[in-house]
């Protein structure tokens, strides 16, 4: 076989088992986060993790933690009240920072690639976190919509399922949802 045939093979199939691995987040009992823990399959996504919390993701087989807390954010001992990098380490985990937030960490498509790039190389599975799970709800959404060519409509409700909110286009309009589709006119 051509060596460009084995490329596009190889794609093909490690994009099928990551998609494989993909399911609707179910929502669990949220004891050692904030907000909300959800299922997605490989993914767990949640708010702020506890030192309990991140244990009890140790016991799901959960080997990598990647949080979207700004550096501000993970200083602040008010919010955190232990360096989460640090514990996660203590538990044989490894952890990942990709902050997204305010001015100095602004949503990018860079931010994405950087996910897309963690999942890549995920061996186990990992628990997805912001403080409260909306960042990590809409990154979750944009990674299966660009990464794994999820529709778009179906990408958002997957985040809808964890934490992702009304959108404010959606409030403003007295609690009318729209759809992504675009239909040629």
């Amino acid at each position: 076989m051509k060596p460009i045939v084995l490329a596009f093979c190889f794609f093909v199939l490690s994009v099928a088992s990551v998609a494989d691995d993909i399911k609707m987040p179910m929502q669990l009992d949220n004891t050692g986060f904030r907000t909300v823990l959800a299922d997605a399959g490989k993914v767990f996504i949640s708010g702020q993790p506890t030192i309990e919390g991140l244990k009890r993701m140790k016991a799901e087989g959960i080997t990598t933690i990647i949080s979207f807390r700004t550096p501000h954010e993970m200083d602040n001992r008010e919010t955190i009240p232990f360096d989460e990098a640090a514990e996660v380490k203590r538990l044989g985990m490894s952890f990942i920072h990709i902050p997204l937030g305010g001015e100095d960490h602004p949503y990018t498509a860079d931010a994405l690639a950087k996910f897309a790039e963690a999942m890549e190389k995920l061996e186990g599975k990992a628990l997805v976190h912001c403080a409260s799970a909306f960042r990590a709800s809409h990154v979750w959404s944009a990674y299966l919509t660009k990464y794994q060519r999820m529709n778009i409509n179906e990408a958002v409700a997957h985040g809808r399922a964890v934490n992702m909110g009304t959108q404010p286009v959606e409030a403003l309009l007295g609690g009318i949802s729209y759809s992504l589709n675009r239909e040629k006119q």
